[in-house]
């Protein structure tokens, strides 16, 4: 009886030393992902999404110093997060955040590309152009060294946008009045405006350079220079085809390799896309269909539709439409918003000067396709 009580012992407590170290363990992993999570700006590992107290200060002393222009509680938070009191104060991460969901929702470029969060300075990034090749021998054979990748690197053209939203310190001073969401609604309309249009046609001059602005050749990948985007021809100028117009759309599909199509989309304006859905396959059903659920994107040819009004009407040599993988092909490069409260230049009116550091450029220049209005 005295045995079977002592190993009852035995096993309670070796229950317990591994229930204390299998505790130990979620607690060690709990807390390594509540600081991934705060550094990536997401709800942490409790999932209740409640803000930092250091960073709900922050906000705070933010939000108070836009209404009321005290900079008592923002100078002493400056100190720890890289602020600016001469170009402006950086805007809490919970509202930058919230700007860029909103440039998201308004930006067709920026749901489709890759999006960099920088802190400072410049973006580089490598990119291979011809991979690693490759060889077959015997079992006994030697192996004599395979050619490598070469490499280019690529710095996306980068600018800053700014605006300046103006509001009376009357509205200020009512507590009623929304201002957090009142500056994000103007800045994301104001910044989407402005970086849209960079991101399909923008010169690269203190601004991103846009997909558009590239060299453009009808050869094929691997002949043509690696800077240059491939196109293919509509068939008429300034028009498609007059006959069987939908082949082209088919071989524009079809320009771009496998890899590319897994995650393609076609980009185009809202009067492009007005010519495209009366389209029709030889069994007479339109090639385009229209999303069945709320927030899925319609399709053309089995692959998603977004609209660009920045994407050219349809004219002689235009290029008006474009289908690829753009999150391989273009990379956005996004710095904090800064802001500075600025009561004296426009009385009795208070602007917000607030800029916004954006980037833009093309990674891989075989991930899209351009259709040019032409006949050749």
């Amino acid at each position: 009886m005295y045995e079977i009580k002592e190993i009852l012992e035995k096993q309670g407590e070796a229950f317990t030393e591994f229930k204390n170290a299998q505790n130990e363990r979620i607690k060690n992993l709990e807390t390594a992902l509540n600081e991934f999570a705060k550094k990536a700006n997401r709800p942490g590992a409790g999932f209740h999404g409640a803000e930092e107290p250091e960073e709900r200060e922050h906000k705070q002393a933010f939000l108070g110093y836009l209404r009321s222009g005290r900079e008592r509680g923002l100078e002493a938070k400056a100190m720890a997060t890289n602020n600016d009191p001469n170009g402006g104060y950086l805007v809490p991460i919970q509202i930058d955040g919230t700007i860029s969901k909103a440039l998201r929702e308004l930006s067709p470029m920026r749901q489709l590309a890759r999006v960099v969060k920088i802190e400072s300075g410049e973006y580089s990034m490598l990119h291979s152009v011809g991979g690693t090749t490759y060889s077959w021998v015997g079992e006994t054979q030697s192996r004599p060294k395979t050619d490598g990748p070469n490499f280019i690197e690529l710095k996306p053209a980068m600018g800053e946008v700014y605006a300046s939203p103006a509001v009376t310190q009357r509205l200020l001073d009512d507590n009623n009045f929304d201002l957090e969401n009142w500056l994000i609604n103007e800045l994301a309309e104001a910044f989407g405006e402005g970086e849209g249009e960079a991101f399909i046609v923008g010169d690269g001059v203190n601004k991103p350079r846009g997909i558009l602005t590239h060299d453009i050749e009808s050869t094929a990948d691997g002949v043509r220079a690696e800077s240059a985007l491939q196109y293919v021809a509509s068939g008429a100028s300034g028009a498609f085809a007059a006959s069987n117009p939908s082949d082209k759309l088919i071989k524009l599909v079809h320009s771009l390799k496998p890899r590319y199509r897994i995650n393609a989309a076609w980009t185009m304006n809202t009067n492009t896309l007005e010519l495209i859905r009366t389209f029709k396959n030889a069994n007479g059903d339109y090639i385009w269909k229209e999303g069945l659920e709320a927030g899925q994107p319609s399709t053309l040819l089995s692959y998603p539709v977004h609209e660009d009004e920045n994407m050219p009407d349809v004219s002689a040599n235009s290029i008006s439409i474009a289908f690829g993988d753009f999150q391989r092909a273009y990379t956005i490069v996004d710095r904090n918003t800064s802001m500075l409260r600025d009561p004296f230049t426009a009385k009795p009116h208070v602007l917000f000067y607030s800029t916004k550091r954006v980037g833009g450029g093309m990674r891989d220049f075989r991930a899209i396709k351009l259709m040019k209005f032409a006949a050749s």
